[in-house]
């Protein structure tokens, strides 16, 4: 992800592969778990959320459909805050990346 593409849908599928790259490596423990459910769900959210605000019907839904899924990269930015300050991965890296990916 260090070189940042402009097309929006490709860089929502690459950042939800590295979302669910990054759960992978979480740790088996209660907090881990969580964590990564909730990255799971708010971090692959956007990819399907843009593909249905192709198909809105109105200019209006459109809009609707994409401040969701913004809505849902900005929960997903603080997941990974929260994860790389506990820390709960031994290499940051995948993190931090998706940290900048993600920045409002």
């Amino acid at each position: 992800m260090a070189n940042r593409e402009y097309n929006l849908e490709e860089r929502l599928l690459q950042f939800a592969v590295g979302i669910i790259r990054l759960t992978e490596e979480l740790p088996n423990t209660r907090t881990g778990n969580h964590v990564a459910g909730q990255l799971l769900r708010s971090g692959s959210s956007p990819y399907p959320n843009h593909g249905e605000a192709q198909a809105a019907e109105s200019p209006k839904d459109f809009v609707h459909k994409l401040r969701v899924s913004l809505k849902e990269l900005r929960e997903t930015h603080r997941w990974l805050n929260l994860s790389g300050r506990v820390p709960l991965v031994d290499s940051p890296q995948l993190t931090d990346e998706l940290m900048i990916e993600s920045k409002p």
